[in-house]
């Protein structure tokens, strides 16, 4: 009996002892996975040289360009086209010194940009705190949300007459034909960002205490951030489009010129040079703040994320 005894202690003294030698690895695999995941959100990316980075960003862009001249001289020579139709790009580069030289080229550019980043600006300020609105009131989603993606799908040339007949030719309707076109698009990106959060935020937000104007500016804005990135990009867009759309239609000393009204001038005097000006001027801002404004956000929200990904 005593011997029975004995050997179930043992036993049991074997069972413990195993035991503890499990818990102790697991003990050890579950720190040695915080330590790599410590590691890994620590580890600082090498930084890239200077010349390497202007290889792949710069080279890409500039090499497409060349091959765009290229291709346009080369059809020019062949003369596919009379020159009433298709200039060379020599002659559009007189267009760019001639207006250089005259002083005139910075105005046509500031002239339409300051009109369009005060638009946005003001589309951010009326299209935000609408899109909380539409995400979180159901009433005001089921009354409010058709009409948004209705104007969002509407063409914003569409309100140049109305907004010319309310307000005259000013830079009063100017910024009302920005503001339709834009506000729809950031409120529609903001709601669609909301509407991607895991529910469990919200739920622990609320639990913390995180609740009305402390919940959407701590919760809502940061959960919803990609979507509500994705509408600004885009009500830039319509912004840039709606401003171009009215200045085209719209004419008027007191308005000064613009890029639309410098393309709709080239129409009026048969030089398919200044039009083409016009529509490279137009195309190089739209680049131009897309990567000076919107492509370092878009980096800095991926990579606060761990979403971006070095190549």
């Amino acid at each position: 009996m005593a011997s029975t005894d004995t050997g179930a202690d043992a036993k049991k003294d074997g069972s413990s002892a195993a035991g503890e030698s499990q818990d102790v690895q697991d003990t050890q695999d579950l720190a040695g996975l915080e330590a790599g995941l410590d590691a890994l959100e620590s580890a600082q990316a090498p930084r890239t040289p200077l010349r390497e980075t202007l290889i792949r960003k710069a080279l890409p862009p500039i090499s497409a360009v060349a091959l765009v001249l290229v291709v346009w001289q080369l059809l020019v020579w062949a003369e596919v086209a009379p020159d009433y139709k298709l200039p060379s790009p020599s002659a559009v580069w007189g267009e760019v010194t001639a207006a250089w030289q005259q002083g005139t080229l910075l105005d046509y550019i500031w002239t339409s940009v300051s009109r369009g980043l005060l638009g946005f600006l003001m589309a951010l300020a009326i299209g935000t705190p609408l899109g909380l609105l539409v995400a979180r009131v159901k009433f005001v989603r089921a009354a409010v949300g058709p009409i948004l993606s209705g104007l969002q799908s509407l063409p914003s040339v569409a309100w140049v007459p109305p907004a010319v007949l309310w307000l005259g030719l000013n830079n009063s309707m100017m910024y009302a034909v920005i503001l339709l076109g834009a506000v729809p698009s950031i409120a529609n990106g903001l709601v669609a960002g909301i509407d991607q959060i895991p529910p469990l935020f919200l739920r622990a937000g609320r639990t913390l205490g995180a609740t009305g104007l402390r919940g959407a500016w701590h919760i809502v804005m940061p959960g919803a951030l990609p979507g509500y990135l994705a509408g600004l990009k885009q009500g830039w867009a319509f912004s840039w489009r709606s401003l171009m759309a009215a200045e085209i239609i719209a004419s008027s000393p007191d308005l000064g010129v613009g890029l639309g009204q410098l393309l709709e001038n080239g129409r009026n005097n048969a030089s398919i040079s200044q039009v083409f000006l016009a529509i490279f001027l137009i195309l190089l801002v739209g680049i131009a703040v897309d990567l000076l404004i919107f492509s370092p956000l878009e980096r800095r929200v991926l990579r606060g994320r761990g979403l971006l990904v070095t190549r």
